[in-house]
């Protein structure tokens, strides 16, 4: 198998099982369609929409909404979700480096941590600046690398084998200048603003053990070690818990995010 498909496969699997999430989440795709100014009568595509929370904001806001996502277990939750709210929304399985939408079909493009586990970042932006219309939005939020989640990727991936060459680590979406090159002259209007995620729990371990079942890179991660070396498994609790207890505070995991919104030229 082609090692970026692979690896798609694996990314898959691991975050299936991130539905109960979203409840973290759903905060933060207010803010980002709010960010993105999505009116209603818009064209809104959600790219790695998971369960959807950003689609059906969009949605309910009287965009016409779509989102696309890897997982099909995320998919069909996000489909109860816009069933329950009511709102129609179009969701599509499907690859961010490949989207099966003609050229200028939307008006705004999102992904909220989405589009940033795509191994390669040209061919995922392109793609979402292709399926957008010139003069349309394109917005996204990600985890920068000195906050904790950026952390958490670089101490959980010092633990697994590394990804295939020229894949790119999710991280690098949220640093402001590499952000910049990557959209270079295609957009204008550059706008950058920071956010804070706030994730109850109630002791360092209960939230390890939460983020052990969800977070698709962990999953694996716990996986792999509890097979083949539980005292190496130990050794990475410890450093996992000592990293989030920095950021633990009123029984919450402070989590600080980026989001980037341009105008398409």
């Amino acid at each position: 198998m082609d090692p970026f498909e692979n690896f798609k496969a694996m990314q898959k699997q691991g975050w299936a099982h991130f539905a109960p999430l979203e409840m973290v989440t759903t905060p933060t795709a207010a803010k980002l369609v709010k960010f993105a100014g999505v009116r209603a009568g818009q064209k809104v595509l959600d790219v790695g929409c998971g369960t959807g929370v950003a689609a059906i904001t969009a949605a309910r806001a009287g965009a016409t909404a779509s989102g696309l996502d890897l997982t099909p277990a995320l998919l069909e939750r996000a489909r109860a979700n816009s069933e329950i709210a009511e709102v129609a929304v179009e969701w599509l399985e499907g690859d961010a480096e490949q989207l099966p939408y003609g050229d200028a079909a939307f008006d705004v493009v999102l992904s909220q941590f989405g589009h940033i586990f795509a191994p390669r970042p040209s061919v995922a932006l392109g793609e979402m600046l292709r399926v957008l219309k010139a003069g349309g939005t394109i917005a996204f939020s990600a985890w920068p690398p000195e906050f904790f989640v950026g952390r958490m990727f670089k101490l959980i991936g010092s633990y697994l084998p590394p990804p295939p060459p020229g894949v790119s680590p999710p991280p690098q979406w949220g640093v402001q200048d590499i952000v910049r090159e990557r959209l270079g002259n295609a957009v204008r209007d550059i706008a950058l603003e920071y956010g804070m995620m706030r994730v109850p729990a109630l002791s360092l371990p209960h939230f390890r053990a939460h983020t052990e079942r969800t977070a698709g890179p962990l999953v694996r991660l716990v996986e792999t070690l509890s097979a083949s070396d539980p005292a190496k498994l130990a050794v990475f609790r410890r450093e996992y818990d000592a990293l989030a207890a920095e950021y633990f505070d009123e029984n919450t995991i402070k989590q600080e995010y980026l989001m980037t919104r341009a105008t398409k030229n």
